[in-house]
Formats: structure tokens, sequence, C-alpha cells
């Protein structure tokens, strides 16, 4: 019997495609799943849902059990796997709406930005704490995270304990995989793809069909109005920049000063009339403002709006499938660099593809990026290791810094506005942010005047002083 933990089981819908995953093979029919959420009642009827996928799936030999104690639920586990979200909808409403009174407007916020700084600042501590637990409990277990910021989060958790068996899952490259070969018109599983770079913008480098490179037709699909207004800001990084990337529009137009730089911009690039994804405004409370949550939760157990019980592209299920069984299988994953891709920093978390079978998971040499593509990633990389550094160090100066140095926010904002957006953002958040205790960044006086008050120094240009 294969023993799984699912932390944050009372999702809505993250344990229920997990479970249905899982027990689609047939050697993980037996598992037994420990559900873990600290809300009662979300418990309880992810429960019921789990209970409702063995009855329907006909897996008489599956198990269920509940706990909002995790370190009962992690004694012997032998795979641990991690979605939770701190805060919940009131901290996500909070770092959406005060950046845009300060002119920096956000879709998703869950990666880079200030919401995914401020997701940083809530999440990584607690996730150190599981950890820990894991450590003490299980310390043999795989450990299979799918919480953002992927690569912040990453980071921080191989950082605090570097000898844990680890990866970090999203499902970008599969999904945009599949609609680039439905754009194709070419089955999935006869295209032969590499895809590497970092969580939310990975870059496909490869995309072939027996052996014909598929790249220039990419392109030109790029430029079809059909196709560009539905996603936009990411059809643009392929006509511009040359290669697909992973994620939605909505994402990858927050991640550089291009889409959004006005009211008029996103309208343009990001309009939410040809697609939901395509990166409105605030587009995260929409898909977290569930008042309804326990209506569908209780559908879902009664099968009145039923799980489907066939595999899904998540990678979660084949990463336990071949370590049970030996049967290799090749999945994207997100690890420490070591030198995957040789022109990223080496102690960075990418996404790169990885091996896996019985001996555990691999990961995969890419080789080199295409410079462009190289400097976009390392300008993310080095906002995310500020976040992780300052909420490891619990340093509110730091923060500042990571959010002066985040692209879209530094588009956005003078240094003033974006220390006073940090210090408003952390005194709302003071509740989730308990590293922090209590500490802002310091103010700085506005020194700036239409005129000058007093005298001012004269300044010598230093590149004048030898004439």
């Amino acid at each position: 019997m294969t023993e799984i933990v699912i932390i944050g089981a009372g999702s809505l819908v993250f344990s229920s495609r997990l479970t249905a995953d899982i027990l689609s093979y047939s050697e993980l029919a037996d598992s037994h799943f420990r559900l873990v959420d600290t809300d009662p009642l979300r418990l309880e009827f992810a429960e019921k849902i789990v209970n409702r996928i063995f009855k329907e799936g006909k897996y008489p030999n599956a198990s269920v059990s509940t706990y909002t104690d995790r370190r009962e639920a992690l004694k012997g586990a032998d795979y641990v796997i991690i979605s939770i979200l701190i805060g919940g909808f009131e901290a996500i409403q909070k770092e959406i709406d005060i950046p845009l009174k300060y002119g920096i407007n956000q879709c998703i916020g869950d990666t880079l930005t200030p919401g995914g700084i401020m997701r940083c600042l809530r999440t990584l501590p607690v996730l150190q704490e599981i950890v820990d637990h894991i450590l003490e409990y299980c310390p043999e277990a795989m450990v299979i995270n799918y919480t953002n910021p992927m690569g912040m989060l990453s980071k921080g958790i191989i950082e605090h304990a570097p000898g844990l068996k680890y990866v970090g899952l999203c499902h970008s490259v599969q999904h945009t995989a599949e609609e680039w070969a439905g754009r194709l018109e070419i089955p999935l599983e006869e295209i032969n793809f590499v895809c590497s770079g970092i969580n939310h913008e990975a870059w496909y480098t490869k995309f072939e069909h027996k052996g014909k490179d598929l790249l220039p037709r990419i392109r030109k699909l790029a430029e079809k109005p059909e196709i560009w207004y539905g996603d936009s800001a990411r059809m643009e990084y392929v006509k511009h920049l040359g290669f697909p990337v992973t994620e939605s529009s909505g994402h990858v137009s927050e991640y550089n000063p291009w889409f959004r730089k006005n009211e008029e911009m996103v309208k343009r690039y990001c309009h939410e009339e040809f697609s939901e994804w395509n990166g409105g405004f605030g587009f995260i409370k929409e898909l977290y403002d569930r008042p309804d949550w326990q209506d569908q939760m209780k559908k879902m157990a009664v099968w009145e709006d039923p799980i489907d019980l066939e595999r899904s592209v998540e990678y979660g299920s084949q990463i336990i499938h071949a370590m049970e069984t030996g049967e290799t299988s090749i999945i994207y994953g997100n690890v420490i660099n070591h030198g995957c891709i040789e022109n990223l920093p080496q102690d960075a978390v990418v996404e790169v593809p990885c091996v896996v079978d019985k001996n555990g998971l691999k990961p995969v040499y890419t080789g080199k990026l295409p410079p462009h593509l190289a400097a976009l990633n390392t300008t993310q990389l080095l906002v995310q290791d500020l976040a992780v550094k300052a909420t490891q160090q619990a340093d509110p100066e730091m923060v500042f810094q990571a959010m002066a140095m985040d692209p879209l926010t530094a588009m956005s904002c003078t240094l003033d506005q974006i220390r006073a957006m940090t210090r408003e953002l952390m005194e709302a958040h003071k509740e989730w942010i308990p590293v922090m205790k209590g500490k802002i960044p310091a103010d700085k006086p506005l020194i700036y005047r239409e005129k000058p008050v007093g005298p001012v120094e004269k300044h010598l240009d230093p590149a004048k002083a030898n004439q």
C-alpha cells in the first residue's frame, strides 16, 4: 500500500484531481490517502469526495483518513503532496488592490510582482515548518509541491533542506504543448519537444514532428488574428522573441515592462473580451472568490458534478507511478539548476525535463537558452532571490528592494512610491507574515518640490572635472 499525504486537501479541485489521477494506475489502486487541512469543514467535504471517487471508480482497496494535525499524517508517508494558500482571498485582494493605487496593474500576481513577493513572505515560513516535520516523520518521502510562487518557494525549500527529495510541479508545460499541437493539427504524442527556463516562463526551443522543425509554422500562427486576440501577450512573445513561452497571456504580461504600461495598453494586449486568461485586471480574485464553495463541494460529493476519472496531464501521479513501478517517465519539474541550463545561475530554480524511475528524479541537461531568453529569465530570478532572502532574513528593507527590482513595479512607480506601497502592503498583511514581527520598511522623506526650499549645493559633473 502506497501512503500518500495531501496537504491542502480542502481545496475545491486539487485533492480530487490528484486522487483520481493516482488511482487510474492499476498498480496504485490500493493507495491510502491521508488528507490534511486546517479547515475541518473543508476536510470533511474532501473526504466525502474522495470516498465517492473510490465508489464510482470501483477502487475497493483504496482508503482515506483525515487530519488537521499534519505531524500525525506524515508518519511513515511515502509521498507528500503540497498545495496551500496562506491568507486566503482577503490576502489576495489586498495584494492586488493596494498596488493598483500606485499604478501597478496585476492580473494573477502569484509568481513575480508585488503579489508574488507577498505570497512568498506569507507562504515560505509555513512550508519550511512543513518540511521540518517531513524530515522528522518521513525523511525518505518524495515531496511534490504545487504551491505558488513556485520559483521562490522551491528556492527557499531547497536551501532550507538541501537533502530533501523534492520537485516543484506546474501544468503549464504540458498544457501549452497541447495548445500548440492543436493549433498545428498534429497529435501531441507525435511531437518531440524540449522546453526549459523558469516556472511560468519556460521556452520551447525544440518542437518537431517526424524530424521537421515546427517553430517556423508556430511563428506564422502567432501572427494570425484569430489566435493572437485570444492569447495576445504570449503571441507577442513569439512574434518578437521567436520562441513559444509557457503559461497564459495573463501571467506573461506581468513579468516585463511591455504590456501593462497603462489602461490603454492593458486593453490592447490583455483584453478580457476574447479570453478570461488574457490578462485583465485582478483575474486572480475571480478565481479565488468562491462564496459557493460549499455548494460546489456538496455537488462533487454526491456526484451531481462528477470528477473526471480519466487521468489528466498533471505530473504528480506520473512521478508516483514511476517511482513505485520503475516504469520510466519524463516530466517537467522545478529543481536547482546545477548545470541543466548553462547560461542561467547554477543555484537558481529552473524548470527542465526530468527522468523519473525507481531511483527517483533526475534533471536533464538542456544546454544554453538563446541569450535574450536567458536575459529575461535572469531578470526574474534576481527578483525571486531577493524575495526569498527577505523572507529568510525577515528583512523589510530587502522586501522593498525586491519590489523595486520587479519589472512591472519599476515600470509603474518611482522609488518613493514603491517604498510607500511596500509599507502599506506589509502593514495590511501583518497577520499573515508573522516572520516579519511587525516590521515594515523605514519611512523616507519625500524631498522633491517643484521649487527647492533654500540654497542648492552645486554639483560638478565628473566627466567635466578634467576639462
